[in-house]
């Protein structure tokens, strides 16, 4: 004959989960209720609860103490790992501590973000929390509203005005458009002037669904179509393609100002007009107070953040 255990999971609280597993633990009910803070009266309730919702005694005096059931035996091991998890999930919300923690952490940005942001980060992350890992992925940039939803990263970064709907936001820095070119360009010295900029061959980065095409926005607005001589689809083989060639390209000051700094470039003010813009940091309201995610906000808010 086969006996069925039927109970309702409803009339089971955590106390009864932390009750059982003392006793499991102590053979005890004396010492399990020290354990736990419970009187022995309160412990011995508990476990006529726990006897009355699995229909078995569960725990059997003998001349060694509470042996457990056969019944009690089965259920000791996965109450202990359910109030693990519980216990890790409370204290993972009550806080995050960085110098103990090995989170991985995933950004999404674009080559030039990770050439702004990355060494700043990893230097911080290095000395304050040693054990944290990072990551920088690339993707699809209409991908990016879904994947901040599912957790899949934490933070994008950078100027992404097309993420709106349940993403949260925080400005780091207002950013505007320069020229970089080689610096021993043959026609263009320590200035560049309107008519020498509309003559110019350009290199153009196309980044589609980010605020960067403002910048192809602003050549078509300005009639200078024709002069995009090459198209690439990402910032950093700029550098190789103005040093062997007589180009110009229009990007953000920050990121011409560390090509200037690697190679022999030159970074002039534009003689068009294109408009600033704002570089954020982004996250979605799920993860708004998630301790880990706070701590990374922080971090990055602490490292870039422009002054008011």
């Amino acid at each position: 004959m086969i006996y069925m255990r039927f109970m309702n999971v409803t009339d089971l609280d955590l106390n009864l989960l932390r009750a059982f597993d003392a006793i499991a633990t102590e053979a005890s009910v004396t010492i399990a209720g020290e354990r736990i803070g419970l009187s022995q009266p309160a412990m011995s309730n508990a476990l006529a609860r726990l006897r009355e919702l699995f229909d078995d005694p569960l725990f059997v005096r003998t001349p060694r103490g509470m042996r457990p059931t056969p019944f009690a035996q089965q259920l000791a091991q996965p109450v202990r790992e359910a109030l693990r998890l519980i216990q890790g999930a409370l204290q993972q919300h009550a806080g995050f501590n960085p110098k103990s923690s090995a989170n991985t952490f995933r950004f999404s940005m674009s080559d030039i973000g990770e050439m702004v942001f990355l060494p700043g980060l990893l230097e911080r992350v290095k000395r304050d929390a040693p054990g944290v890992k990072i990551e920088a992925v690339r993707i699809p940039i209409k991908d990016v509203h879904a994947a901040l939803e599912a957790g899949e990263i934490d933070l994008a970064v950078g100027f992404l005005p097309g993420l709106t709907t349940g993403i949260l936001q925080q400005p780091l820095f207002s950013e505007y458009y320069a020229c970089m070119l080689r610096a021993d360009h043959p026609l263009i010295g320590a200035k560049i002037s309107a008519k020498q900029f509309r003559e110019a061959a350009h290199v153009l980065v196309s980044y589609a669904g980010t605020g960067h095409q403002m910048i192809e926005e602003t050549y078509i607005k300005e009639g200078l179509s024709e002069r995009i001589a090459a198209r690439v689809p990402h910032f950093l083989v700029v550098p190789m393609i103005l040093a062997r060639t007589d180009l110009i390209v229009t990007v953000p000051s920050r990121v011409a100002a560390l090509f200037a700094q690697l190679g022999n470039f030159k970074v002039l003010k534009l003689p068009i007009g294109m408009p600033s813009f704002e570089v954020r940091l982004h996250w979605h309201q799920r993860f708004h107070q998630d301790p880990a995610n706070r701590w990374l906000r922080e971090a990055m808010t602490e490292l870039y953040a422009e002054q008011a």
